[in-house]
């Protein structure tokens, strides 16, 4: 099956700053583009899916130590922004 060609366009999005860090070093670690993570991590939400493996999961809770992020789904919508 052909790759299907699409339009993408640039944007700036707020995150949490540890989030960010453990992203792109996943998207490092599964030699990615922070934007094709992102995209095949909402994809499979989409449809309902778990984006990744067991051997990803444990990487990630490795990469949530290494940068200290302590956010779990459960904080979702939940989290107030430091004064700057």
């Amino acid at each position: 099956m052909p790759n299907k060609v699409v339009t993408r366009t640039q944007t700036g999005v707020r995150i949490e700053t540890s989030l960010l860090k453990v992203l792109k070093g996943l998207a490092e670690y599964a030699n990615l583009s922070l934007g094709d993570l992102l995209e095949g991590i909402v994809l499979h939400s989409f449809e309902g899916k778990a984006p990744f493996t067991g051997e990803t999961l444990t990487v990630i809770e490795q990469l949530k130590s290494v940068y200290g992020c302590t956010l779990f789904a459960a904080d979702s919508h939940k989290l107030d922004e430091a004064a700057p």
